[in-house]
């Protein structure tokens, strides 16, 4: 591990308010020793690289001027928020960092009053934060309310219904609008060209509708420009006048990497303040560190690194990675089939989309931080008899749920939902676990809902997603890598509704629905030690059920246990749904479903989040000899 920086100021900040004492020449140096003490742990840990280096200078003066925690300081998402944790009292464990009982890697409320307000997900801060102002207003928690939010996270509709709500209340409230022209992907649409506009025309200071004594606070070669802009933009449909007409008054754009410019710019707007304000700062992904400000994606979501050179660490792989998997295959059907054509949400390098965009750029649609739009984007491009591919994370997939029933189900649109991320997904922890899409997706009428148990079915589910024209369908993948099974040179269309059995035993059967197979393989083998050999089968699809081969199941053997990496509600509670209507359960049949517990699982590997939800080999071997009334010593169900 690299030697630590040298930080003699940062030393003495134990929280921010050890910041007020400092003058605004020791807090410039402060700024410097915090991005080292970020690179430093970054290192160690892995994460958000990038993004929280871009908001070094942003979180010193924040907490400079404003009173934190009674002042509530809202981070959008969250992963530029390593900075603001080594300032407020958690840089002693800063290298605990998305690992098991260490520090989230997001802002997280039971973690520290210093994080009034948790997020995995983008463009909920601006909502927070007035919900703060308000019920300040009305007798609740006292102090400021400052939202932070990337111009990438600005292009979800939510964010503008907070600002139209926040205009129309007139409360005092700050918004910093943190544009560097790059979320996780090159910000797209026309919110980008909007604010590339703004600093376009340098020097543009709008500054009509804030204090007359903002111009002589700014540095002396801005004064004259923001005078002459103040009176140039009278009339005219740029600078803030969008953020103006929904209610905010705007200051800016201002450098974000400037202390003489945020200090005495957030100074003012806290002193004089009495509505919404929006303050719009010019930051850079990776500031300060050259591997960062250069990479592709400014050091988003890194492995563990070497500081001097910035090359990641990472163990070589034997098994391609599922999204790989799903991004080949779909270029495979693509181009074989011209009316293929994909949609992502602001995630084209996470889904794989961004190698389908290199084959096919004028087949791919990355809509922005915007999960409803592509959900009835797709739908639309499937009623005008396209085959769209709309590749979602599990997690985000929620957001876009309302659009899933009512714009692509009711109306049976043949819209292929692919789910990355499914199940639980390691240091990103709760916020970003797919555990819930195969309950909020199965219970609806007429879509087809697949899960893959290894690299090889996941490359036959987008085949069969292909040749699947009679409504929605939908399969879902972990993160990480596959199985290091044999890949078919081709995908195959599956049967709707088969699943396959992939060893014949006694006494128990477990039917598996996704890559807990491999799991579920591990506990056969050890049960077969045992002298119990239990029938495996793999069930490929929660809707349609494969009833022949459940119910078969059950007339050959004494007890069925179901596995799944999903919540309660999903494939076993069909199963469940089956058998009682069937009569299974009148003769006195043994039942378990296997599936994630009713709790939200802190981040840790995903080895051991799923050992920790009771679904490892071990814990499957212990339920099935649970059931069958066998009791083993050391083993746990």
């Amino acid at each position: 591990m690299a030697d630590r920086p040298a930080t003699p100021i940062l030393d003495r900040v134990q929280s921010p308010s050890d910041m007020k004492a400092l003058s605004d020449r020791e807090l410039a140096q402060l700024a410097q020793e915090v991005r080292a003490e970020t690179i430093s742990a970054v290192s160690v840990t892995g994460g958000h690289l990038g993004a929280g280096l871009g908001v070094v200078e942003l979180t010193v003066a924040i907490h400079a001027v404003f009173d934190t925690p009674r002042d509530k300081l809202v981070w959008d998402v969250g992963h530029q928020c390593y900075p603001h944790k080594i300032l407020t009292g958690r840089r002693d464990r800063i290298r605990t960092l998305r690992t098991e009982g260490g520090l989230s890697g997001f802002t997280k409320r039971s973690e520290s009053p210093y994080d009034p307000f948790g997020a995995g997900h983008s463009s909920t801060s601006i909502s927070a934060a007035l919900g703060f102002a308000l019920a300040a207003d009305l007798g609740g928690d006292p102090g400021d309310a400052i939202a932070v939010i990337g111009d990438g996270s600005m292009s979800a509709g939510m964010a503008f219904e907070a600002m139209n709500n926040a205009g129309h209340l007139k409360k005092r409230m700050f918004v910093i609008l943190n544009d560097n022209e790059m979320s996780i992907a090159p910000p797209v649409g026309a919110l980008s060209s909007y604010l590339s506009r703004l600093y376009a025309e340098a020097p543009v200071q709008d500054l009509r509708q804030v204090a007359k004594g903002f111009v002589s606070l700014l540095p002396p070669p801005l004064q004259e420009g923001a005078r002459r802009a103040r009176e140039m933009l009278k009339g005219m449909a740029v600078g803030g006048t969008l953020f103006e007409e929904l209610g905010f008054n705007y200051i800016g754009p201002i450098d974000g990497h400037d202390l003489d410019q945020l200090l005495p710019v957030l100074r003012m707007v806290k002193a004089r303040a009495t509505g919404p304000t929006l303050i719009h700062v010019l930051t850079k992904k990776g500031k300060g560190y050259a591997p960062a400000e250069t990479a592709p994606d400014r050091g988003h979501a890194r492995g563990k690194f070497d500081v001097v050179t910035g090359e990641q660490k990472k163990a070589p792989s034997n098994a391609p990675a599922y999204t790989r998997v799903f991004a080949e295959s779909l270029i495979a059907e693509a181009e074989r089939d011209e009316k293929i054509v994909a949609v992502t949400a602001a995630m084209p390098d996470g889904t794989g989309l961004d190698l389908f965009a290199g084959r096919f750029p004028r087949r791919c649609f990355d809509v922005g931080i915007a999960e409803q739009h592509a959900v009835t984007f797709s739908a639309g491009l499937a009623a005008g008899g396209m085959k769209p591919f709309c590749a979602i994370y599990s997690t985000f997939l929620q957001r876009g749920y309302d659009q899933v029933v009512h714009d692509v189900a009711i109306q049976r649109l043949p819209v292929r939902f692919a789910i990355d991320r499914a199940g639980l997904v390691g240091a990103d922890g709760a916020t970003h676990a797919g555990a819930f899409d195969v309950a909020f997706l199965a219970n609806l009428p007429g879509i087809v809902v697949m899960a893959a148990a290894d690299e090889a079915e996941l490359k036959h589910m987008v085949a069969t997603a292909v040749a699947h024209d009679a409504g929605p369908i939908a399969f879902r993948y972990p993160r990480g890598e596959g199985m290091g099974v044999e890949m078919p040179a081709r995908g195959v269309p599956l049967e709707i509704g088969r699943g396959r059995v992939l060893r014949e035993g006694a006494r128990v059967a477990i039917l598996s629905f996704g890559t807990r197979l491999a799991e579920v393989l591990k506990a056969a083998e050890s049960l077969a030690a045992r002298g119990l050999a239990p029938t495996v089968a793999d069930a490929r699809f929660a809707k349609p059920l494969d009833r022949e081969l459940i119910l078969q199941l059950v007339r050959h053997h004494e007890a069925l246990i179901c596995v799944e990496e999903g919540a309660i509600g999903g494939f076993g509670s069909h199963v469940a749904q089956l058998l009682a209507e069937e009569g299974v359960f009148d003769r006195g049949f043994r039942f378990r479903s296997m599936v994630l517990p009713d709790t939200f699982i802190d981040h840790a590997s995903p080895e051991a989040m799923y050992r920790a939800a009771g679904m490892d080999a071990a814990q499957i071997e212990a339920r099935v000899l649970q059931v069958l009334g066998i009791e083993v010593i050391g083993l746990r169900a």
